[in-house]
């Protein structure tokens, strides 16, 4: 058959996967206007005189991936904070503390990410004792790796107002010491009340860090990412990126709700540019549940008495429902404990009835009730998760849910099998950006080194092709992008990754070890190792 144009861009001599033919590797692609053009043996007969040849040598070809839930400007923001993540103590992340408070002037703020309890021997969460002891010139706030709470030290709860007096927000909780005064730790909402006290960042500098986290995206093979929480500020960066044409990936932004920003662009209605794509709205129902925040049914089989925090009430989530429905946005709402999945299911029940088109999100789907899993293939709710959350925590969420619950907690194939589409992500900063990662874990159900044999609940793994489905044409489909990105059909954008090893065929150990060789996005090159 005869090519219909000559291709711009020709790949051959690879191990080429569309995506659309699972386990079936081709040997040649070509590109023309930033869409495929022909695959296989057909894509050799598009080579022209003006056609550029690429020998992959050998490297694997994927449709490029979509990470479905990320926190982008974080990420960016990140490379400039105090990095707490693998901390095994509460006193080595005080000592990172002082040698930073060293190099900043005194009043100014010290902000940093990434400690978690469950590493340390304790496994209990620290106080602002811990933090008094290193400096009492810099007020202190250091996110919990979720994101989901913060610790901080007396100089922030002073500037804050907060004291024993002071009481819970609406969500949230401050964590008192024995004697009722705070003890330095705020969960979800309760962060609020320090962080309102934080210098907001220049315009210039949201750019700077959407520039830097998007560029490693492209490093990491990452085509697309959905930003789970855009808020004003992002989103303008977003649209002055978008405008520049600085954007090297497409982003598909959610803007969070309740807030300023939902109320002005629930008017505008939605956004569709090249590589912007503003369709989407962002609810929260609960915490994380390694704060203990995620709302669940029964109480936390580590911490009697407590069942978490539900951030909206049925009302609000079905007002926002609503308010999304007139204005075309997608709904997409994080929901962790089996409680808020169960309210937020409840909720959308009221607006969809089976089969219909309107592509309702749940983010994380973490911990779901038996009879609640049938409900996602039902009602066509996606469920957007994050792999390696349940490596991350399986050392311990049983502690925290106790045995009876595991059984519906990071159950993907309980949700395949009743007909959901899942759409993987990271969740980065929070987990590793790197989509490999991701992949592994879905496969294996194990962390780096290997453990625990076999995987953790490995009834619940993904094949290795439901998990390449799950990283590329699900990320579409979820962003309503099926007919456009995805696959690497004739007629789609020619957004792909070339790979040095195939992740398809090699041990699963290996995956971990394959990296980028280039990423393309619109049939052009966006990263390529030096």
């Amino acid at each position: 058959m005869a090519c219909p144009q000559a291709a711009e861009l020709l790949l051959v001599n690879g191990t080429i996967y569309t995506g659309a033919q699972p386990g079936r590797p081709l040997a040649a692609l070509a590109i023309a206007d930033g869409r495929v053009l022909a695959v296989g043996s057909e894509a050799k007969r598009c080579a022209g005189p003006q056609t550029r040849v690429i020998d992959l040598a050998g490297a694997t070809v994927l449709p490029g991936f979509i990470d479905a839930h990320a926190h982008p400007r974080a990420l960016g923001e990140s490379f400039d904070l105090l990095d707490l993540r693998q901390t095994v103590s509460p006193e080595a992340v005080a000592r990172k503390v002082a040698d930073f408070a060293k190099r900043r002037a005194p009043g100014s703020w010290i902000v940093g990410r990434g400690w978690d309890q469950n590493l340390w021997s304790s496994r209990r969460f620290p106080t602002k004792a811990v933090l008094d002891a290193v400096t009492s010139q810099h007020p202190v706030v250091l996110f919990r790796i979720d994101g989901h709470a913060c610790w901080v030290n007396s100089v922030a709860l002073r500037l804050a107002n907060i004291d024993r007096n002071t009481p819970d927000p609406p969500g949230g909780k401050i964590l008192r010491l024995p004697d009722g005064s705070p003890s330095g730790l705020l969960v979800d909402r309760a962060q609020t009340l320090v962080t309102r006290h934080i210098p907001p960042p220049s315009f210039e500098q949201v750019i700077t860090q959407l520039k830097r986290a998007l560029a490693h995206c492209a490093r990491l093979g990452l085509t697309m990412i959905h930003d789970a929480g855009a808020d004003e500020l992002t989103i303008q960066a977003y649209l002055e990126l978008e405008r520049s044409g600085q954007l090297p990936i497409r982003v598909y932004a959610m803007i969070p709700a309740p807030s300023p920003a939902w109320d002005e662009w629930r008017k505008r209605g939605p956004y569709r540019g090249q590589h912007l794509t503003i369709q989407a709205v962002k609810l929260i129902a609960d915490g994380a549940l390694g704060s203990r925040g995620a709302a669940l049914l029964d109480d936390y089989a580590d911490d009697p008495g407590n069942r978490g925090l539900l951030l909206l009430t049925p009302e609000q989530t079905q007002q926002l429902i609503r308010q999304a429905m007139d204005t075309g946005f997608q709904v997409a709402t994080h929901a962790i404990g089996d409680a808020a999945n169960r309210m937020v299911l409840d909720v959308y029940a009221a607006y969809l009835k089976p089969g219909n088109g309107r592509r309702f999100r749940i983010e994380h789907a973490q911990v779901i009730a038996p009879e609640d899993f049938a409900r996602f293939g039902q009602l066509s709710v996606i469920a957007s998760i994050q792999p390696t959350h349940a490596t991350s925590d399986m050392a311990w969420a049983p502690a925290r849910l106790g045995s009876a619950r595991l059984a519906g907690a990071y159950a993907w194939r309980k949700l395949l099998q009743n007909g959901a589409v899942l759409a993987c992500g990271s969740d980065f900063p929070v987990e590793d950006p790197n989509p490999l990662l991701g992949i592994y874990a879905a496969i294996t159900r194990q962390d780096l080194t290997g453990h625990p044999p076999g995987g953790w609940f490995p009834h619940e793994r993904m094949t290795r092709d439901e998990a390449l489905r799950c990283w590329t044409w699900a990320g579409a489909y979820a962003a309503f992008l099926e007919n456009e990105l995805g696959e690497l059909a004739p007629g789609k954008r020619a957004d792909l990754v070339v790979l040095s090893g195939d992740i398809l065929r090699l041990p699963e150990s290996e995956i971990p070890k394959v990296h980028v060789k280039m990423t393309m996005v619109d049939g052009k090159i966006v990263y390529q190792e030096p």
